[in-house]
């Protein structure tokens, strides 16, 4: 992440589970509803499958499964986050998509040594936003993963 002084990173924030996440919305390309996904077959588990979006197969990936959350119903707001990392281009199954706010950089902080839910591993920071506590993702660890090459 950029440490720049006295500048803002804008994210999308989303929903898992009663926590708040946050992606760069410049590794963002699209939140999609929940569509028909196909199973590949000895994916790991959190590998749900792929879909076809407007004619490129994209993996989809259930962010729950992948922090260890257990598993949550289709719902309305159940929303597929379209993510990019340099050749790579997969979807997160998310709880629901909030919204988009801008976070100033001075006010992230490193992961706190404990979390409960997501592997720190997967996290750049936390952003204190009023009241609200933002989670930053490392989409780099979360898609720097042997097993996800495998499902492309």
């Amino acid at each position: 992440m950029t440490e720049l002084q006295g500048t803002e990173l804008k994210v999308i924030v989303f929903q898992l589970k009663d926590k708040e996440y946050a992606i760069s919305v410049q590794q963002v390309r699209s939140i999609e509803k929940i569509q028909h996904i196909t199973r590949v077959p000895r994916t790991p588990n959190f590998v749900k499958g792929v879909i076809n979006l407007r004619g490129v197969v994209t993996p989809i990936i259930d962010l729950r499964t992948r922090f260890g959350l257990e598993e949550a119903a289709i719902s309305e707001n159940t929303r597929v986050i379209i993510v990019a990392l340099d050749e790579i281009e997969v979807g997160f199954i998310v709880d629901a998509a909030n919204d988009v706010v801008d976070i100033p950089t001075d006010a992230i902080e490193p992961a706190p040594e404990v979390m409960d839910t997501a592997q720190v591993d997967y996290i750049n920071g936390v952003a204190k936003i009023g009241k609200r506590l933002l989670i930053l993702l490392n989409l780099e660890k979360i898609l720097n993963n042997r097993q996800l090459k495998a499902a492309k």
